[in-house]
């Protein structure tokens, strides 16, 4: 492969060596069922429960409270349908209540579950200019029968931050007793140390490459008494909230993700968020730029930029030909005709979302990777300008 400058970590980061060392004794060979009572079923209990300690004190968790999924989809889903499954068996309606920014999963998985069922409403939160939930919209779209309340840690396309604490007060405030509260801290887990931002919240959904783990390996975190029904029953795995044998090789590869994380997350946030400074000062300067939500906290990771009167899949297009990897929105929307439903809700014209950039940095983003990247991009700014 040749060398590229890549900044499209929030997509999907670089698998970690100490990640593929820790999975390639599960990747060949015999790997026991963890269900089965012999040596290697034995063996392979071991490496996913050692696997589940290392996740839940990445998170704030005990073991117990940690479910492994295929990934930070299926997390998502299991947390709102699992929820709303279970509520209403036990009540005559069911509303959810969630952010018109939140990822795909969520949204798609709320607005499935109230075309499928007449007693289930999806009741939406607003966000201000900067994509941060507006609270008094949160008051507002709250409901006594709803089942769950899903507030992403940070937005995966901005890097916003959500106030995860106000917005806990505000639910067990409105609602006697409180309600399930979600968040999908897969953005968020690279950059923020989950066990206190998250503290508030029953359930977390995180994934594993985000974090330079494999693909399809994920968990979501149930804390306390949470009652949900699983998706995929049959089984009886994952103490009968997620049916079907557990990859052990995707829950090591995961733990060894978290673990890397967490031993370098002070320093990581503290070098990158230097990179995001100096890329933010240099496109600043370039017409027609305007850097999204400059006022509002965001991950250090993150960079996300508009250009006046330019395309995504012009500007998408250049920088791949200088082996710059970027993207336009969320990885899942990149490409897509529609601009980003995270800028539409944060009130940007459909012709100023159009000209949207992400940059997404990592633990493995270097000083010359910057360089690069500001000095070809205000090349290819004034090359398309120029043109048009």
């Amino acid at each position: 492969m040749s060398s590229q400058y890549y900044f499209d970590h929030a997509a999907s980061a670089p698998r970690r060596d100490e990640v593929v060392e820790a999975m390639e004794p599960w990747q060949h060979g015999v790997v026991g069922n963890p269900s089965g009572s012999h040596r290697a079923a034995r063996e392979a209990r071991r490496a996913i429960e050692e696997a589940r300690d290392e996740v839940a004190q990445f998170v704030g968790a005990e073991p117990g409270e940690v479910i492994f999924t295929a990934g930070g989809t299926e997390s998502c889903h299991l947390a709102i349908a699992g929820v709303v499954g279970h509520h209403r068996r036990h009540n005559d309606s069911t509303s959810i209540v969630t952010s018109r920014i939140e990822h795909h999963a969520v949204l798609d998985a709320a607005q499935m579950l109230a075309q499928i069922h007449d007693d289930v409403a999806v009741h939406f939160v607003e966000v201000d200019a900067d994509g941060v939930v507006d609270l008094d919209s949160l008051r507002d779209a709250l409901r006594p029968d709803a089942a769950i309340v899903s507030v992403m840690t940070a937005n995966n396309e901005t890097g916003v931050c959500q106030p995860l604490d106000g917005i806990s007060s505000i639910v067990n405030y409105v609602i006697p007793g409180g309600t399930v509260l979600h968040t999908d801290a897969v953005a968020a887990s690279p950059w923020l140390y989950l066990p206190m931002v998250t503290s508030a919240f029953d359930m977390v959904s995180i994934c594993s490459h985000k974090l330079g783990g494999p693909v399809n390996s994920g968990a979501l975190i149930v804390r306390g008494d949470v009652q949900l029904d699983a998706v995929v029953p049959g089984g009886g795995q994952e103490r009968g909230r997620r049916g079907g044998t557990v990859d052990v090789a995707a829950a090591v590869g995961l733990a060894a993700a978290v673990r890397c994380t967490a031993r370098e997350l002070t320093q990581v946030n503290e070098r990158v968020q230097n990179f995001q400074e100096r890329i933010i000062g240099n496109l600043s300067s370039l017409p027609g730029c305007t850097v999204t939500a400059l006022a509002a906290r965001r991950l250090s990771g993150t960079v996300h930029v508009t250009f006046e009167n330019l395309a995504s899949d012009e500007l998408l297009f250049l920088l791949d030909q200088e082996g710059i990897c970027a993207s336009a929105a969320a990885s899942c929307s990149s490409g897509a005709a529609e601009p980003s439903h995270v800028l539409a809700a944060m009130g940007l014209p459909r012709e100023r979302a159009s000209g949207s950039l992400r940059l997404s940095m990592g633990a493995e983003t270097t000083e010359q990777d910057v360089d690069f990247l500001v000095t070809t991009l205000a090349n290819v700014v004034e090359r398309l300008r120029t043109e048009s």
